[in-house]
């Protein structure tokens, strides 16, 4: 390891000679970042070692966390600051006439996520780290990430996001794990040599599951944890004999291809499934095979590991654990019923019915026949449990795991963890009161709530490293590994210095993401205006189009009378990705284009309004975004967003939150104070009485207001179709024709008032700036350090590492 400059500058000029056989001059800049990495990640392979030897010396229990998506951005300052190298680093770059700057910028995002659930799977690494506990990802190490997102002629087209084209430094191929995966075959019995008989599989058509491994260093703490991406590569000793090798391999490329395949088709979704199993059957053999290694039995394997599924897709965890323990290990299976239970926690990610993952059976019994055939026994002791309890014939029918030719896979999570949480306070109550009500009923003990987080040191201290230098200045530096400190800047909301000072960050923070704005994509914006954001999946029930209907409200009325009209200047700024198969949100981001060149090319619009949509928004680009923003849009229909982070991140950077009563939105109010964020909308029992009334219809806003029918009529006729006057028809007609499901017209009139209120409210200079200090100061509370704390307090468990930070 390098100690200073000197140490580095040699180390940096060793390893680039010896690789590529270049002197610095005449190096290129790829090579440089690759040496450069590959310095960082070696930095951290010694706190790797310690942490795995500790482990292994105390037998120290460790969570396994099941993530289909881990949506971790760049790592190279990230793993720089938390070693406390990037000083060193930097300056002796400096010394040998090389721009750090320069070499950040050539690491890609990796792709490895999409929205909110990836992003909170890194999060949660990072804090479990940085607080010394023992918590590894596992995930699929997909070669073209979801998409790379092009705006092509005012839609939004799908490219490879090809981020592993020049290699991920930060990886490491570890071999000598790898493991057999199963699919296809047939279940036969056979005699064992004690006598008994068991069961296994036969005739399947194995897959190598390789790992690749990416440390997740702790904040300056000697802990290095484990990312764990699964690679499929072709088995070498068990080639298939029903297929060629090329549609073997074939099949081997789609497993890794990409996150989330195309559910609209019978392909896309078998995939979907194959991927889900490839995972955590990969993870759970890796797991099994180390602890018999190191204790030559699994009898005690629940007190050395504990399993946290990140949603509905690993739930095949449960079966597969079953699998592994009766049919390769020889367990019975009440005895390996009581190590599922001990050792599978799961986590719920939506309120929505519809949304809760159902597989076809015939899916299940084709590609996995002996893992059917645990899931038909797992319901058939789940239904005896019940009739046990005197549960009745409606209630039970409405808990079966399997019915009318599905797999219910959240029941069955329910039915064998033994915790079941969700991610906000809202969220988990809906969870309790109606999404699951009978499950509830049935099993009250295993439900709990762990309120989402996001690691402050990313979005905050490395993201917005002016406004991190304020809050030290006056608070000191513990709040980095305290986020609950931050606290303490709350004394300072009235002192008109520090709201001074926090306005001249925040000025600074805008003026960056503006010239960034004008560089990438030609767009003037006004950095002394309003920066309001929404930057999020494109989802229906997210409400881009309630955000966007008020900017067509407002140009329709600047337009009306120009001499009249009167804004204080505002850029709408979004950032979002549809799922390729999601034909309305694509609809929906081709309206805000259309809308966006409309008023971006109206000079007479121009004083009051601007529209900057960021293409292909990931992790890079929200570390710009949100440090600049002055208003965060959470404006999802009540009682249907789970918890939301980006509300938490735009917080801790001082914007103000305008939203519903949803998600995490209440507990910042709460947090903040209602006086310093900006609250509009019906409440999820006001939604939720609605839709069981029935009563509500969207043509009765339309006839009885006049702005909604003009901005409704304007799908057709305003100056954003002229192009093609059926170009909107989607969108008109799922409004008005299908419901208004997610009440856009309904909470129109409510959210052009908060819209309004937001103008009067960033107008107070005073009140405005104290009100952000607010909200950073509570922010801590949504730090995911919190989250983890809590995690392990009441579900994983987990003694701390100990290792000296300096070796």
């Amino acid at each position: 390891m390098f100690q200073n400059k000197l140490d580095f500058k040699q180390e940096f000029e060793k390893r680039l000679s010896e690789k590529y056989g270049r002197s610095v001059p005449d190096s290129h800049i790829t090579e440089r970042y690759d040496i450069l990495g590959e310095m960082v990640r070696d930095y951290g392979g010694y706190h790797w070692r310690n942490c795995r030897e500790d482990i292994a010396e105390n037998g120290r229990k460790q969570c396994i966390y099941f993530s289909m998506e881990f949506l971790i951005g760049r790592l190279l300052v990230n793993n720089m600051q938390n070693l406390g190298i990037y000083k060193v680093a930097k300056e002796g770059l400096s010394e040998l006439g090389i721009d750090i700057n320069e070499l950040e910028d050539m690491e890609p995002d990796a792709g490895l996520g999409n929205g909110g659930l990836g992003r909170l799977a890194a999060c949660f690494l990072d804090s479990s780290a940085s607080l010394g506990y023992p918590v590894h990802g596992n995930t699929i190490r997909y070669e073209y990430g979801f998409f790379r997102q092009k705006f092509v002629d005012g839609k939004q087209v799908e490219l490879p996001d090809q981020w592993l084209s020049d290699g991920f430094v930060f990886e490491v191929r570890k071999p000598k794990h790898a493991v057999e995966v199963k699919f296809y075959g047939n279940a036969e019995t056979y005699l064992r040599p004690d006598g008994t008989y068991a069961l296994r599989t036969v005739n399947a058509r194995s897959i190598r599951a390789v790992p690749y491994d990416v440390s997740v260093v702790g904040y300056r703490n000697g802990v290095a944890n484990t990312l764990r991406l699964w690679s499929a590569e072709p088995s070498e000793e068990n080639l298939p004999t029903d297929c060629s090798f090329n549609e073997y391999l074939s099949t081997l490329k789609e497993l890794c291809f990409g996150l989330y395949p195309d559910d609209s088709t019978e392909h896309g979704r078998l995939l979907r499934l194959r991927q889900q199993y490839f995972l955590v059957s990969a993870g759970l053999q890796s797991c099994m095979r180390g602890h018999m290694r190191a204790f030559g039995t699994l009898d005690r394997f629940a007190d050395h590991y504990v399993f946290q599924l990140n949603d509905t897709h690993p739930i095949l965890a449960i079966p597969e654990m079953m699998r592994l323990l009766m049919d390769e290990y020889g367990y019975g299976w009440d005895e390996a019923w009581g190590v599922v239970q001990k050792s599978i926690a799961y986590t719920n990610h939506t309120v929505m019915p519809e949304a809760l993952e159902r597989w076809p059976v015939n899916y299940v019994q084709t590609l996995l026949p002996r893992i059917y055939m645990i899931i038909e026994e797992i319901n058939r002791r789940f239904n005896a449990y019940m009739a046990e309890k005197g549960v009745n014939q409606d209630k039970r029918y409405q808990m079966q795991i399997i019915k009318d030719g599905q797999i219910h896979m959240t029941n069955m999570a329910i039915f064998a963890a033994f915790s079941v949480n969700g991610v906000a306070k809202i969220h988990t109550d809906i969870l309790k009161n109606y999404t699951f009500k009978n499950l509830y009923e049935l099993f009250p003990a295993k439900f709990n709530n762990k309120t989402n987080g996001v690691t402050h040191r990313r979005w905050l201290l490395y993201s917005n490293e002016r406004l991190a230098s304020l809050i030290t200045s006056r608070i000191g530096d513990e709040w980095i590994t305290k986020p609950e400190k931050l606290e303490d800047f709350r004394k300072f909301a009235d002192d008109e210095k520090t709201q001074k000072a926090v306005m001249e960050v925040k000025a600074a923070n805008k003026k960056d993401f503006a010239r960034l704005v004008t560089d990438r994509y030609g767009i003037a914006i006004d950095p002394k205006g309003v920066f309001d954001t929404q930057i999020k999946r494109l989802h229906a029930y997210k409400r881009q189009l309630l955000n966007l209907f008020h900017i067509m409200y407002l140009y329709q009325k600047l337009k009306e009378n120009p001499s009249a009209f009167k804004m204080t200047p505002r850029t709408y700024i979004f950032g979002a990705k549809a799922a390729p198969s999601y034909e309305y949100a694509k609809r929906i981001i081709e309206l805000i284009l259309a809308v966006a060149d409309v008023i971006n090319g109206d000079d007479e619009a121009n004083g009051f309004m601007k529209i900057a949509f960021v293409e292909n928004y990931g992790v890079t680009l929200a570390e710009h975004i949100i440090p600049a923003s002055d208003i965060s849009e959470q404006i999802s229909t009540a009682g249907k967003e789970a918890s939301g982070t980006s509300n938490m991140k735009l917080m801790m950077n001082g914007a103000i939150t305008l939203g519903t009563l949803d998600g995490a939105n209440i507990e910042i109010a709460d947090r903040a104070g209602r006086e310093n964020e900006i609250i509009f909308g019906l409440t999820a029992p006001e939604v939720q009485k609605l839709v069981d009334a029935g009563t509500y219809n969207p043509w009765d806003i339309y006839n009885g207001d006049a702005r909604v029918k003009n901005v409704m009529d304007s799908l057709f006729t305003g100056p954003w179709a002229l192009k093609n006057g059926d170009r909107f028809r989607m969108i008109f007609d799922e409004v008005m024709n299908h419901g208004d499901q997610y009440f856009i017209l309904k909470d129109f009139d409510a959210y052009c008032k908060a819209c309004d209120e937001s103008e009067a409210f960033y107008l107070d200079k005073a009140r405005w700036a104290k009100a952000c200090i607010v909200n950073i100061a509570m922010s801590g509370h949504f730090s995911s350090d919190r989250t983890i704390e809590e995690y392990n307090r009441d579900i994983w468990h987990l003694t701390k590492l100990k290792v000296d930070a300096d070796e």
